[in-house]
């Protein structure tokens, strides 16, 4: 060998890797390609609803995997060495039984090495299911976590061995949605608009859900009972709320339920002081679609951009990663943006921690060690028991105003009773 050959790289050499590597992206990508590049691909799967009446839940999700795959183009870095990452993304097309099946193929066929699943428990249940049966180590958001837990059979003490959820439960979203309704003068009688789907069922759960929390607040609820998701004629339900001359709206229909059910409860003169819903109020093109019935709705808020927090993975703020989605996409910013990117802001931070890729079970143990704080703010697990696998997250109340800016609505902070960290902008409305 040639003295030429020993001394290694040339300047030269290294000059050209160096624009290669800020050509790809930041400059923290130093540090990845100068690392030994395993030959070993990670791969993440990924399920969401991108198509059907739950789609505005996967808004976000082709501009955050686009980000992580430029982020990590040169590979993730772990121990000293630097992982090609393969993600997978699948559409359970709003469908159970569909989210079931692509998990089944991102597992036995894809081979995956960590699932990643979000938004409703129509989605992450099933997957869930199929990743605790196969022993693959699952990281779910974007469902409250008593649908996700109680739903899925999940026993106080001991859950799950390889599933982990990280969001607020109804604990939180009963305390916002009641703090913001004692501060307006009402009747205190409530309609309840719950579907037949396991978000629906576990908020009119008449001993885990609002009902029996509501009543010790001095709120009376009526609720007509499941109805079908995708309903065309919602007349029961509003004359049911008519005769309870209920003042207050709440419920957690899908967004086309909610346009369809408020359409015809205006037209037939129901027309409450507060309407606070989850779910169907969480995105913009939501109420946008009620044209000026929008203004003065109330829903429970995830994520913002002022919300206080930052990511582990780009050191964006919630303003800068929301402005960064308006500008690659042309829309509005949507909650679920910050919690897909916090997605792999823990999928990355368990992965670094994990002491042998190769072992499913090693995985599971790093995202159980799981203490991170994340752009939707600090995920751990293990804090909250006897719900091991549970990291409940912050949530503030907010109500939607017809906006000066670009867009038609604006998102504005109410309440924060349960995140006092949280900024609060006014206080609520009743609707006009």
């Amino acid at each position: 060998m040639s003295n030429r050959k020993a001394r290694g790289p040339s300047r030269r050499t290294v000059l050209k890797s160096a624009a290669a590597i800020g050509a790809a992206g930041s400059a923290a990508n130093w540090t990845t390609a100068l690392h030994a590049q395993s030959t070993r691909t990670l791969k993440l799967g990924l399920v969401t609803p991108r198509t059907g009446p739950l789609a505005p839940f996967a808004e976000a999700d082709g501009f955050v995997v686009e980000a992580m795959r430029k982020l990590w183009v040169n590979g993730l870095a772990i121990g000293g060495r630097s992982y090609p990452v393969e993600i997978i993304v699948k559409d359970s097309t709003s469908n159970p039984a569909r989210a079931a099946d692509v998990a089944a193929d991102l597992i036995l066929k894809d081979k995956i090495d960590l699932m990643l699943v979000s938004s409703t428990p129509e989605t992450t249940n099933p997957v869930s299911d199929q990743c605790e049966l196969e022993k693959k180590p699952c990281i779910s958001t974007v469902a409250p976590w008593q649908p996700w837990f109680f739903g899925r059979g999940g026993k106080p003490g001991t859950g799950f061995d390889y599933t982990y959820h990280f969001f607020w439960g109804l604990e939180d979203i009963i305390g916002t949605f009641v703090s913001m309704w004692n501060s307006l003068p009402t009747n205190k009688m409530v309609g309840g608009l719950f579907p037949n789907d396991g978000d629906g069922n576990a908020w009119g759960d008449k001993t885990l859900g609002f009902p029996p929390v509501l009543a010790k607040d001095g709120y009376k609820i009526t609720d007509p009972g499941r109805y079908q998701n995708l309903t065309a004629d919602f007349s029961a339900q509003i004359q049911a709320f008519r005769d309870a001359k209920a003042e207050i709206l709440t419920g957690v229909p899908i967004p086309p339920d909610f346009t369809t059910f408020w359409n015809q409860a205006l037209q037939k003169g129901f027309r409450p002081k507060i309407a606070s819903v989850g779910k169907a109020l969480l995105f913009p093109a939501s109420v946008e679609a009620l044209g000026d019935n929008g203004n003065g709705l109330s829903t429970e808020v995830w994520w913002t951009p002022t919300y206080p927090f930052k990511s582990t993975l780009t050191g964006q703020s919630c303003r800068e990663l929301a402005a960064a989605y308006e500008s690659a996409t042309g829309k509005q910013w949507t909650q679920p943006i910050g919690f897909a990117h916090a997605l792999f802001e823990v999928a990355a931070d368990a992965l670094k921690r994990t002491k042998d890729l190769g072992q499913p079970a090693a995985i599971r143990d790093a995202i159980a060690a799981t203490a991170l704080d994340t752009i939707v703010g600090k995920v751990e697990f293990g804090k909250m028991p006897p719900f091991k696998n549970v990291a409940k997250t912050p949530l503030a109340g907010g109500q939607w105003r017809r906006s000066s800016g670009k867009y038609k609505y604006e998102l504005v902070i109410i309440d924060n009773s349960q995140a006092p960290a949280i900024p609060v902008a006014d206080k609520l409305k009743p609707i006009t």
